[in-house]
């Protein structure tokens, strides 16, 4: 049985695919309850920062700091470094990864941080991931900075 709340990311991640964007998708999770979703929206809203993992932070509005240190983030895929980031800015104490097959973001270095990090290497968030770099090679490169 798959977690609900890395399926909740995968749903995410498929509705931007179904979008025209990039098949990243993220919640936040805090008392077993997600109080954001959201899903990599670069193309869909001509964006240069909203990473499934920044669009979820954004939707789930602001929070005490409180909040952030008994969450978890989830991801489809290994966040970026911008998204590693904000999720050590807040405090965010767990991270979990649908998958860093395809692409692995600084890990260990927010585990240095004290995060908790756990890659799930699931099936579908790889096959999600690697069915759209080869369909879209050129706009996978620019969602990660690479020429």
């Amino acid at each position: 049985m798959r977690d609900p709340f890395l399926q909740a990311a995968i749903d995410e991640a498929k509705k931007g695919l179904s979008e025209g964007g990039i098949p990243i998708g993220s919640v936040l999770v805090i008392d077993g309850k997600i109080v954001g979703r959201g899903h990599n929206q670069r193309v869909q809203r001509g964006s240069a920062i909203l990473h499934a993992e920044m669009d979820c932070l954004e939707q789930a509005g602001r929070l005490a700091p409180a909040d952030y240190k008994k969450a978890t983030l989830y991801s489809t895929l290994s966040p970026c470094d911008m998204c590693s980031g904000t999720a050590l800015l807040y405090g965010i104490p767990k991270i979990v990864i649908g998958e860093n097959q395809t692409f692995q973001g600084p890990e260990d270095y927010v585990k240095s941080r004290g995060v908790e990090v756990s890659v799930l290497q699931d099936a579908e968030c790889i096959t999600l991931m690697q069915d759209f770099i080869s369909a879209a090679p050129e706009l996978w490169f620019e969602d990660i900075g690479k020429v």
